[in-house]
Parts: structure tokens; sequence; C-alpha cells
């Protein structure tokens, strides 16, 4: 992929940089105003989508980061807006099918299944309405939100699911225990603020891609992680703003693991666990057989469940 086709177009992430590239690439530096100070010692402004592959790609850094950091990060999630519409017809996309073989390369890049067949059986036409969702589950419970966040993706990256219709978005409402009535309420109401609000941040902070990663500590210093980059970069940016910044120890049994997180991939349970990846997959596989975990097989990977 040449990086003119991923600078016009926002699905197409770039594998190199891991980032997915917004069409306006405003690259104004941060705004000081908009950093406030919080309780934890460093403060994460993670800008995502929804449907952004690359964001996919980073959640076992992520989750790894949650798991050893915790105790000193805030991780804060904002939406981006990666797909307004298909209004735009350049570098190399003509319609959402051509997503499809994107989505699969980066899967077998970043070493988690996603199926880029949504493209050509029921494909978005906006990432607006899930993002809206997220900041309506926000309104409900933070906690929660970000178990949704992590429930939509599921579903549009291993159960080719059009998120972007309401009836999915209601069913992973239910199951990650909002109240689905509300939801709607505020998905059709102040929602739709609340995300207008983040894109406007993220113009003044001069977010140009996703995932994109603000570190900042209570005196407004910032380090910026840009794109999907291994845990150590993660790691760094909290140390050189907190270098006292003490690792949690976490149990990396599989009951433990999956009891924190009901779903984990192979290369999520390598990462939590310190289990070689070669062998992750036939560790989860043997607990699979046993009738100890469900497995979803997705024609790009698996993904475990606990039961």
């Amino acid at each position: 992929m040449t990086n003119e086709t991923s600078k016009n177009n926002p699905l197409l992430c770039d594998i190199e940089t891991g980032l997915c590239e917004t069409t306006d690439s405003n690259t104004d530096s941060t705004s000081q105003s908009n950093i406030q100070s919080t309780k934890k010692s460093v403060r994460v402004i993670y800008y995502t989508d929804p449907i952004c592959s690359s964001c996919w790609g980073i959640e076992p850094q992520l989750r790894k980061l949650k798991l050893e950091y915790g105790n000193a990060v805030e991780i804060e999630y904002r939406m981006g807006g990666l797909l307004p519409d298909w209004n735009y017809n350049s570098g190399g996309i003509s319609g959402p099918s051509d997503v499809a073989s994107h989505w699969d390369e980066v899967s077998l890049h970043y070493d988690m299944p996603i199926d880029g067949d949504l493209w050509l059986e029921d494909p978005l036409d906006s990432s607006y309405p899930p993002s809206i969702a997220y900041k309506a589950a926000q309104l409900q419970d933070q906690e929660k939100a970000n178990v949704f966040m992590r429930e939509i993706r599921e579903l549009v990256f291993l159960k080719k699911k059009n998120i972007a219709k309401w009836e999915h978005l209601e069913t992973a409402a239910k199951t990650v225990g909002l109240n689905a009535d509300q939801l709607k309420t505020d998905f059709e109401g102040k929602a739709k603020d609340l995300f207008n609000d983040d894109l406007k941040l993220g113009r003044e902070l001069g977010v140009r891609g996703f995932p994109t990663m603000f570190f900042l500590d209570e005196s407004g210093n910032k380090e910026i992680v840009y794109g999907a980059r291994p845990y150590a970069f993660y790691e760094m940016a909290i140390l050189k703003l907190n270098p006292e910044a003490i690792k949690s120890e976490y149990s990396k049994d599989w009951q433990s693991l999956f009891a924190i997180y009901p779903t984990l991939t192979a290369k999520e349970f390598s990462e939590l666990s310190g289990t070689p990846r070669a062998e992750s997959e036939s560790v989860l596989n043997t607990l699979s057989n046993k009738g100890k975990l469900e497995k979803l097989e997705t024609k790009n990977g698996a993904i475990w469940i606990s039961k």
C-alpha cells in the first residue's frame, strides 16, 4: 500500500506506522488549556474509533497496560470519527468492498483475528453511530462503557456485525449490563454533543489518526505515542512522566486472566500470561477441548471465551 493511499483513506491503515489516518490531517500542537490534572499520576487521552483496525491491534498492549499500571494511569477514551460516510472516492477506495482485503492483511500483521468479509456482506455506512453509542454508554457507567467498546469491536471484527445498526448496539448494551432504553435516549440526544466535543478536542490536539495516545502528567508535560506500537513504547511514556510509577504484579494463570478479561485472543493471552506466542494457541485449544473455555473461530484466527 502506498503512503498516498493511506493518507487519503482512513480505513486503509498504514501497517508500517500502525496508524489509521483521518482525511483531515490537522497537526496543530497540543492546546495546554485542554489538559487538566487528575488524581492518578498519569492521564492518557486515547483517541480511537470502534472500527479502527490498528486500535484492535493494540488491545493486547492496552490490556497489559491496565493490569500493570492501572494504579498510576487513568485512560480516557475519546472518539475520533474515522469514517463519517462514503462521500470520498480517492486513494484506492471506491467503496466498502475495497476495505475487505485490507482488513484481512491487517489481521495477519497484528496477529489479531479480523474478518474483512464484513465489508462484502453488511458494510457500515459510517463509524459515527457506534462512536455516539459509546458516548451514550459513558453517561451511564464509565467502566461498562469500556466493556461495551470491547463488545462492539468483537461484533464488528470477529462476528461481521454492522455496528452502525441499532439492533447490534442494543444487543451489546444488554450483554454488558447497560440500560438499552436509556442508551437509546442518550444516543439520540446528549451523546451526539459529547461526540462532537471529542471531535473538536481531537482537532485542537492535532490528532491525525488512530490510535493516538497522549500521556500527560499533572503539570501538563506530555508524551505522545502514535499508531500501533510494542508494549515498551507505552510503558516508556508512563515512566518518562512518572519514573516512580510502580508496576503491579498480577496473576498470570488462565483462570485469573479470564476472570478479568472474559475474552482473549491467542496474542492477548500470550502478552498477558507470558506464554510464548508459539504455545499460547495450543494452551487455549487444550482448555477449550476440555470444556473449560469456549472458542469462536473466524477465517483469520480465533478468540476464547470464559464459560
